[in-house]
């Protein structure tokens, strides 16, 4: 219990630390992208993560490596309670510690979902979770496979000066689904990439709305809007390396998570850590700072129902990328600047973001009805097939565990109200309107940036 109290007591501290308005702390502007660990080359993508541990975690390194063919063999969980137990505390850099818990994560998630969602594991065996819930600890992340782990850290070069695209790029730690799991990773991790100049822009913008700085604004604007349809054209990428029916059927539950959903109603026991079960959400693109950063510089504001499920996503965040998105929050409006007279150019520069958004959010849902629905209704019809059968507990939602169709539409639907239509010298909000209730959102759950 000792391990689990002070992973609690870490998380509440950090909580403290990464809520400016609850601290009453100052703001620093213009936001600075270092001071977030956000790179100005990857964005949040970890740059040039490592691939090794040292020798002392090669017992890790060893079945990591394995993992599908143990997964598939089904020798995931007999090799996992042989292994030895080891210490974190060895790991004193941030990298090796992200690459632990991507090692451990993705091990986790093949050890639950080994014999599949019929028999999940219901218990970590100590081995596996105390070292888990400690790198978890030190990181601020929960102890589950989340984006930052499966997408952020789970990728590298062939060529490291070769460009950054598929033909060049390599996964770090796979699971079942072959190609098809590897391009469902490194898609993501382009579609991270593409919004690099967006990310810069939002730093850049409001640097320009304190100054005041027009012309500075409207290039950010552009920045932002043109980032966000290379993040569309980058999603696209999927219907070129992702088999849908492999998707749904053999990659789609090792992304689950043991919260919401009724294959494990009760949670997972972390031996060792806790005695009773404790539920985490699974992977899901709601954990990518991406579109969250852009919902909350551009105001879209999210229904509270999905805006509570956002801000809950935002725990699965590495702490400084949440921290990033409070001080967004906490900037000066790039909304009510634009509502201002005299700012008609920014005005249109905004709805052309908010449009270029709508747009994204839209494509989305289609690549959803593909993956998902499109999916589920194939495999419900299927006969014997070379593949696996399907997950059905999750099969009309997300892996992290909300219904899809209903949330991505909700989304795309707020994105679209929070354009503004100009009426004589000033603007309006449309028709829709807010309620008090409503919180800033971010990128849906279902999105192609860890799971659908």
């Amino acid at each position: 219990m000792g391990l689990l109290l002070q992973w609690q007591l870490l998380c509440s501290t950090w909580n403290k630390i990464m809520d400016p308005q609850r601290q009453n702390l100052k703001i620093t502007l213009p936001l600075c992208l270092e001071r977030y660990h956000i790179s100005e080359e990857y964005g949040f993508l970890l740059p040039n993560p490592l691939k090794e541990l040292p020798d002392y975690y090669q017992p890790w390194m060893e079945i990591a490596n394995k993992l599908p063919y143990l997964i598939e063999s089904h020798q995931l969980r007999t090799c996992v309670n042989r292994m030895p137990l080891l210490s974190c505390l060895r790991l004193r850099d941030h990298r090796p510690q992200r690459l632990a818990h991507l090692l451990l994560s993705a091990m986790a998630a093949g050890f639950v979902w080994q014999e599949g969602e019929r028999r999940p594991a219901q218990v970590l065996p100590r081995n596996l979770a105390i070292p888990f819930v400690e790198v978890s600890r030190i990181l601020g992340l929960p102890p589950i496979l989340v984006h930052a782990d499966v997408v952020l850290t789970n990728w590298t070069k062939k060529d490291p000066g070769g460009p950054l695209e598929i033909s060049n790029l390599e996964t770090i730690v796979s699971l079942p689904g072959g190609e098809s799991l590897r391009g469902f990773v490194l898609v993501t991790v382009l579609v991270e990439k593409a919004a690099v100049p967006g990310i810069k822009a939002l730093a850049q913008a409001t640097g320009a709305i304190l100054q005041p700085n027009e012309d500075a604004l409207l290039k950010a604007l552009q920045c932002l809007r043109l980032s966000i349809k290379d993040i569309t054209s980058a999603l696209g990428q999927m219907h070129d390396y992702v088999d849908p029916d492999i998707f749904y059927a053999v990659i789609r539950i090792f992304l689950s998570g043991w919260k919401d959903n009724p294959a494990m109603p009760v949670g997972l026991v972390y031996e060792g850590v806790s005695t009773e079960p404790m539920g985490y959400s699974g992977g899901s693109a709601a954990q990518s700072t991406v579109l969250h950063a852009f919902d909350e510089f551009l105001g879209v504001r999210h229904s509270k129902e999905s805006a509570d499920f956002l801000y809950r996503m935002r725990d699965y965040m590495p702490p400084s990328h949440k921290a990033f998105l409070e001080e967004i929050h906490s900037a000066p409006s790039l909304r009510d600047y634009v509502l201002a007279p005299g700012h008609a150019r920014c005005l249109e520069a905004y709805n052309l973001c908010l449009e270029a958004l709508v747009e994204l959010r839209s494509y989305h849902i289609t690549i959803v009805t593909k993956y998902l629905i499109t999916a589920a209704a194939k495999a419900r019809s299927r006969r014997p097939s070379h593949l696996p059968e399907p997950p059905q507990a999750l099969e009309n939602r997300g892996t992290g565990g909300s219904a899809v169709l209903s949330f991505l539409k909700s989304v795309r639907d707020r994105t679209l109200e929070a354009i503004l239509h100009p009426q004589g010298q000033g603007a309006t909000f449309s028709p829709a309107g807010h309620s008090p209730q409503e919180g800033v959102g971010g990128l849906d759950n279902e999105g192609m940036g860890s799971a659908l």
